[in-house]
C-alpha cells in the first residue's frame, strides 16, 4: 500500500490545509496572499476613517461614518472568510461557509443600500436619515439573512459535519438558495442607485456613481461564480477555487470602487449648491436663519421688499415711516446785550434848591 506524502511546500500537516502551502497547485497561495493584503488594507482604511472623523465638515458625511465603518467590518470578514474556502470543506469550515457567506454580504449590501436611500433624498433637496436611523435600518436588513442562515445551519448541522472535501450537487443548490435574500438586496441596491441620478443637486450624484459601479461589478461576479458552480463537475475540483476567487474579487471591488473614492471626497468642503438655501440642514447652526418673535420685524421687511421690488430698500432700517416735524423751540446761541445803568441819571450831588 503506497502512502501519498504531502505536496511540495507542505510539511507534516493535515490534508485539509494543503492548499494553503501547496506550491504545485499554487492557486491557494495566490488567493491567500490577496486576501491577506485585503485584510491589511481594510484595517488601514478603518484607522484612516477614525482619523478623518474630526476633519469632516459635512454633517451628513459625518453621520454616515458609522455605516461605512460597519461596511469595512463586513469587507474585512469577506477577506477572512476566503481562508475557510481555501481550507478543505470539513465539520468546522462547513458551518462557517454556510453561515458567514450570506451574512457578510448582506451587511455590506445593506450599508450600501442605506447610503443610496439617503442620497436619493439629498439629490431632491430633502433631509437624510440620522446616524441612528441609518444603523437601525442596516441591522434590520442584515438580521433577515442572519435568521435565514441560523435556521439552515441548525437544521442541517449533522449533514454539514459529514461533508468532506467537496460539495455535492444538492449542497450546491442549498448554498445558492440560502443566498436568495442577498440577491434581492443586490437587485434593490441596483435600482436604488439608478434613482440617485434623478435630482437637481448634482454633487451627490458622484456618490451614487460609486455605488452604481460597485453593485454593477458585484452582480457580474455573482453571476459568474453561480454559473460556474452550477456547471456539472465530476471531481468537484474547482468548487473551492471558484468561491475563493469570488470572495477576494468582490472584496477588492468594494475597496477600490467604493471605499477609496468615498475617502477621497470625505473631507471635501461643503459648497453652496449642495443643499437648498432655505433647508440647509447640514450647515452649522449659527449660519441658519431663525424665525421667531424677535425676528418678526425683519421677516416683514423681507416680505415687503419681495412685494415692492425696491432695490434701494435698507434691510435693517425701521419699518415705521418717519416725518419731518417743525421746530418748536429756538436753539440759537444767545448774544450779549447792553443794559442801561440804573445810575445813568444820578448827578452825584445835592439837589438844587
Amino acid at each position: 500500500m503506497t502512502t501519498v506524502g504531502p505536496p511540495r511546500g507542505c510539511g507534516n500537516i493535515s490534508s485539509d490545509y494543503y492548499f494553503l502551502c501547496d506550491t504545485v497547485k499554487d492557486w491557494g497561495i495566490v488567493l491567500e496572499t490577496l486576501a491577506t493584503a485585503g485584510v491589511l488594507t481594510t484595517l488601514i482604511l478603518m484607522l484612516v476613517l477614525f482619523c478623518f472623523i474630526c476633519k469632516v465638515q459635512d454633517n451628513f458625511k459625518r453621520s454616515l461614518i458609522p455605516v461605512q465603518c460597519f461596511f469595512l467590518l463586513g469587507t474585512l470578514g469577506i477577506f477572512g472568510l476566503t481562508f475557510a474556502f481555501i481550507i478543505r470543506l470539513n465539520e468546522r469550515t462547513a458551518p462557517t461557509r454556510f453561515f458567514l457567506f450570506g451574512v457578510l454580504f448582506a451587511l455590506c449590501f445593506s450599508c450600501l443600500l442605506v447610503h443610496a436611500f439617503n442620497l436619493i433624498k439629498l439629490v431632491r433637496g430633502r433631509s437624510p436619515s440620522s446616524a441612528l436611523v441609518s444603523l437601525v435600518i442596516t441591522f434590520s436588513l442584515t438580521l433577515v439573512q442572519i435568521i435565514i442562515a441560523i435556521q439552515y445551519v441548525a437544521i442541517n448541522i449533522e449533514l454539514l459535519k459529514n461533508q468532506r472535501n467537496v460539495m455535492d450537487l444538492p449542497t450546491r443548490h442549498d448554498f445558492v438558495l440560502l443566498l436568495i435574500y442577498v440577491l434581492f438586496l443586490m437587485a434593490l441596491l441596483f435600482v436604488a442607485s439608478l434613482f440617485v441620478f434623478c435630482g437637481p443637486f448634482r454633487r451627490w450624484k458622484r456618490h451614487g456613481a460609486h455605488i452604481f459601479i460597485t453593485i454593477l461589478f458585484s452582480i457580474g461576479i455573482w453571476v459568474a461564480w453561480i454559473t460556474l458552480l452550477m456547471i456539472p463537475n465530476p471531481d468537484y475540483s474547482w468548487d473551492d477555487p471558484i468561491m475563493s476567487v469570488a470572495l477576494v474579487a468582490n472584496g477588492w471591488v468594494f475597496l477600490i470602487l467604493y471605499v477609496l473614492p468615498e475617502f477621497c471626497i470625505l473631507t471635501a468642503p461643503q459648497k453652496p449648491g449642495d443643499y437648498p438655501p432655505e433647508n440647509s440642514f447640514c450647515q452649522p447652526k449659527h449660519l441658519k436663519r431663525n424665525y421667531g418673535v424677535e425676528n418678526q420685524a425683519y421677516a416683514q421687511e423681507d416680505n415687503t421688499q419681495e412685494e415692492t421690488g425696491d432695490r434701494t430698500y435698507i434691510p435693517y432700517s425701521t419699518h415705521f415711516q418717519l416725518e419731518t416735524l417743525p421746530s418748536q423751540q429756538d436753539f440759537s446761541i444767545p448774544r450779549p446785550k447792553t443794559r442801561s445803568s440804573p445810575y445813568q441819571e444820578y448827578a452825584g450831588g445835592k439837589g438844587v434848591q
